[in-house]
């Protein structure tokens, strides 16, 4: 395996940063998850765009337009020989002292890029469906840290992801602090009833997937919703499914206990993911090897 770091591919043994790196002493950075399918990379410039707005707000100059970066990925994809595959893009701010202060890092920041394959969750979760739960742990308040930043920060998601593996569930929901869904540990949240396909507004990253889902359920004329929704609509939704990069779409048929509509996956689910693997395949940024 070859990983980009700053315009040059690496051993995966001698792909270091310093320990003086801010993203590694504070979570100081931006990153975006992609995917490509069969050489073409799946939503490319949207996921440039969400990155460099992330870097905008933090301050962070990757010193890289954005077609240096997209072809930066397409690059580290050919070096690898990769056709289907999972790319992790990495802006951290770079390095500096022991102290918070941004000014003080002399160091350029650190542009990583990763190709691999990636596998969220086991294959017979998407025939037959996952169980997830409620964690007690909250989504940060966004007006302390919106959570339409993608940065390196996760310890709000890692905490309630431990709360899912100790309980011995896969993934689980996290509310905003005013009690309504807001997203799962690392998948946006959809649920369907009555011709709605409803997912939450506020509290949550606006995914790449799953706002291919919506554009989807919207040429199927399926009516979308997006809004406040509690865990009652969620217990008694005939539908529910999760998008996000990795996990693509994934239907979920019990949460806290409760049967999602008949305990399998749902007609719309199949549908959507059924029009969500044919828009792959002509959707992106199309590569030769």
């Amino acid at each position: 395996m070859k990983i980009y770091i700053n315009g040059k591919l690496v051993d995966k043994a001698d792909a270091k940063v310093s320990v003086f790196d801010h993203g590694f002493l504070y979570g100081d950075g931006a990153f975006e998850g992609i995917r490509s399918y069969n050489s073409r990379v799946f939503r490319l410039k949207e996921h440039i765009d969400r990155l460099y707005e992330t870097m905008h707000t933090l301050m962070i100059d990757p010193l890289m337009t954005k077609k240096q970066m997209s072809d930066a990925v397409v690059f580290t994809l050919r070096s690898n020989r990769i056709k289907d595959g999972y790319i992790r893009l990495i802006i951290s701010r770079g390095d500096g002292d022991l102290g918070l202060d941004p000014r003080k890092c002399y160091g350029k920041p650190n542009v990583i890029i990763i190709a691999d394959k990636i596998v969220l969750y086991p294959r017979e979760l998407y025939q037959k469906g996952m169980e997830i739960i409620t964690v007690p742990t909250v989504k940060n308040n966004p007006n302390a840290l919106n959570p339409q930043l993608k940065s390196l920060n996760y310890l709000n998601n890692i905490l309630a992801k431990i709360e899912a593996s100790h309980c011995g569930y896969n993934e689980a929901i996290m509310l905003e602090a005013n009690g309504f869904i807001g997203e799962c540990t690392g998948d946006n949240v959809f649920i369907y009833k009555d011709g709605v396909l409803c997912t939450p507004h506020q509290g949550r990253l606006k995914g790449i997937t799953s706002g291919a889902i919506l554009e989807l359920a919207l040429k199927m004329k399926i009516k979308v919703f997006e809004g406040y929704i509690t865990r009652h609509e969620l217990y008694n939704a005939q539908e529910c499914f999760l998008t996000g990069t990795a996990a693509e779409l994934i239907p979920v048929v019990k949460v806290d206990g409760r049967i999602i509509g008949e305990g399998k996956p749902g007609l719309i689910t199949k549908k959507l993911l059924d029009a969500f693997h044919q828009l792959t395949k002509k959707d992106g940024v199309k590569y030769d090897l």
